[in-house]
């Protein structure tokens, strides 16, 4: 995995806590957790899609 991979790798893990604690505890999610939760997703897509191209 090239460098540039694992760092959107380690960019996807640190938006996947706040997505994650949102889910877990709704009421303490912070009032941008809607944004990062549909960046992360988009995120996650744009990732994959590199993936599956590269093979």
């Amino acid at each position: 995995m090239t460098n540039s991979k694992k760092i959107f790798v380690y960019f996807l893990i640190v938006l996947n806590i706040p997505v994650l604690m949102g889910q877990l505890y709704p009421a303490g999610a912070p009032p941008f957790a809607k944004i990062v939760n549909i960046l992360f997703l988009v995120s996650s897509l744009v990732f994959f899609i590199g993936l599956l191209r590269n093979k």
